[in-house]
Formats: structure tokens, C-alpha cells, sequence
């Protein structure tokens, strides 16, 4: 725990990478939702769960790349939309 301003206490995890086992236990989970859970309403709603499955065999290192490339990308688009609309 880490100590906040205000006297708040936070709870701070280091990520890492899961185990191969956890990996298994938390796919299968998304892959064969449990009947009325929360994975089950948003695959029902149309959520690609395989991506979530995709994003998990990733490091949290390698994760936070993709989306700092991601978010670069969708910087140069916005830019570049700006200029077509002067």
C-alpha cells in the first residue's frame, strides 16, 4: 500500500506478465462465459472477446507499446484532419 495525499491509502500492483496457467484459466473464462456474468452480456452485446484473449498473451510492457503506437497513430490522423478541414 501506498500512502496518498488526504491520508488515503492506495493499493499499487506490479504488473507483470501472466503465467501460462493463468493465461489458460482467463481464456477459457472468455472463451465459455459463465451463464448471466458480465463476459457472457458483452459477448451476447457483440464484443470480440478473441481480442481480449489476444491482448493477454501480450507483457503489459508490450501492451502499453501498442497502445503508444496506437495513440501516435490517431495523433497524425487528427493532425492531418485538421490541415483538410483549413
Amino acid at each position: 500500500m501506498v500512502s496518498r495525499p488526504g491520508g488515503k491509502l492506495e493499493i499499487v500492483r506490479e504488473l507483470r506478465a501472466l503465467t501460462p496457467e493463468e493465461f489458460e484459466r482467463a481464456a477459457e473464462r472468455l472463451r465459455n462465459p459463465a451463464p448471466g456474468s458480465r463476459i457472457e452480456a458483452a459477448k451476447k452485446y457483440g464484443i470480440d472477446l478473441t481480442l481480449l484473449i489476444e491482448q493477454l498473451r501480450l507483457t503489459p510492457e508490450e501492451r502499453l507499446r501498442k497502445l503508444e503506437q496506437a495513440s501516435e497513430a490517431a495523433r497524425q490522423i487528427q493532425g492531418a484532419a485538421r490541415r483538410c478541414t483549413k
